[in-house]
């Protein structure tokens, strides 16, 4: 799988924001989306409305999200990481909210789409993650693929578990990996022990209360005020 990834800094010297890290973050994660529907596509899974594309799109969204609090939680502590998830499950969900209104026309997309993050979050927060790998374990990832699978049309959906898992996953996540290196959210090992300089810092300036957090747990709220 190839596509663009797109980072807004090039100055990693200067204090980059949560919301700067949270949009960079949203646009890369989107592109992945799509570029992994497309994918789907080609391998000719029944996907017969658009609805089922955007419902795809979501289902890749949450496990991104939700991988994000996996790769920070010992790193980031537990105010400032609810924080960067919540800022970026609600620019997620504007982009759930633009292209689902031009496929199905005005409506409130949102809110449906904060319920499904939510119920995703609590399975996903019962499955395994590989720390030394900084990937989804075994459970974590079939979880994925079921999700996926049940939004395809029922033709495919005897053979296709395999295929999300141990074949679609590990394409699309590598390029997830890359875009949260580029904002500075974990290091990259690749730069001979370097770190770039916003890691953590764009966040908090709370190193001393840091906290291990076993499996991330906590619900995403809607914001007070949504436009549709």
């Amino acid at each position: 799988m190839r596509i663009r990834i797109k980072t807004k800094w090039s100055n990693k010297v200067r204090e980059v924001s949560v919301e700067e890290t949270v949009s960079v973050l949203a646009f890369n994660c989107w592109k992945i989306g799509m570029q992994t529907l497309l994918e789907i596509e080609n391998e000719n899974f029944q996907i017969d409305t658009q609805q089922q594309r955007i419902a795809i799109i979501e289902e890749i969204v949450a496990f991104l999200i939700h991988s994000l609090d996996r790769m920070v939680y010992e790193t980031i502590n537990d105010e400032d990481r609810a924080t960067l998830i919540q800022l970026y499950a609600q620019k997620m969900a504007d982009h759930v909210q633009d292209n689902a209104r031009d496929f199905s026309g005005n409506g409130d997309y949102r809110t449906p789409f904060y319920e499904k993050l939510n119920r995703r979050f609590v399975a996903y927060a019962n499955t395994k993650w590989d720390k030394d790998k900084n990937q989804a374990g075994f459970s974590m990832g079939r979880e994925f693929a079921q999700n996926i699978m049940n939004t395809l049309g029922a033709r495919d959906q005897k053979w296709a578990l395999d295929y999300l898992q141990q074949v679609l996953l590990p394409d699309f996540f590598a390029l997830y990996i890359k875009t949260v290196k580029s904002v500075g959210l974990i290091e990259d090992k690749t730069r001979e022990g370097k770190q770039l300089d916003s890691q953590h810092h764009l966040l908090t300036d709370k190193e001393d209360q840091l906290k291990n957090v076993s499996t991330p747990r906590y619900t995403i709220a809607e914001p007070a005020t949504s436009k549709s």
